[in-house]
């Protein structure tokens, strides 16, 4: 079980083991706001509610500017496994600059592409194929749902998580305009 952690200023930081938590809760590090008592966990001489969202007592500063890796799950999360060429649901990434060509590992040069679309594309930039991105790859926002365990968020959590988290996967990535 999962456990959403709360820095001091409500601000979501990520998620940890439900004993994780409980850990946290009884060395007075973090206070529990919500629990689920029809699944306790159980200690030698105790048993205490499961906590679902704590709430850290300090805060914990994090840099504005923290700086997200570009790898493959992350450009995949990004544009929400969909094809920046057809639309498709998309399992590799691709370079819209291919790499032979300067192209770098960027937010700014990879897309999610599907497997077709990938191979037919080659080493050839967008326009020699007469194609259009569906939308501008841009570096995903700090503090998004990129943050690690918000993946699969859970009802418990939805009113401490902000409305951008909420409606992140509501919607797919935005189109360019014609």
């Amino acid at each position: 079980m999962r456990t959403l952690v709360l820095n001091a200023g409500y601000e979501p930081l990520g998620v940890v083991t439900d004993r994780r938590a409980l850990v946290l809760v009884l060395k007075g590090k973090a206070s529990m706001l919500e629990a689920d008592a029809t699944v306790p966990l159980h200690g030698a001489s105790d048993t205490w509610p499961r906590p679902r969202v704590i709430l850290l007592s300090r805060y914990i500063r994090i840099p504005m500017a923290r700086m997200q890796p570009v790898n493959r799950r992350g450009v995949l999360r990004r544009d929400d496994n969909v094809c920046a060429y057809c639309g498709a649901f998309a399992n590799t990434i691709d370079h819209v600059l291919p790499r032979s060509r300067g192209g770098a590992d960027s937010w700014e040069n990879l897309v999610a592409c599907c497997l077709k679309c990938n191979n037919v594309k080659g080493d050839r930039t967008p326009q020699e194929m007469g194609w259009r991105l569906r939308w501008e790859p841009k570096k995903p926002k700090p503090q998004s749902r990129f943050a690690r365990g918000f993946e699969n968020d859970l009802p418990d959590w939805a009113p401490y998580l902000p409305e951008v988290f909420a409606s992140v996967e509501q919607h797919a990535p935005q189109a360019i305009a014609a």
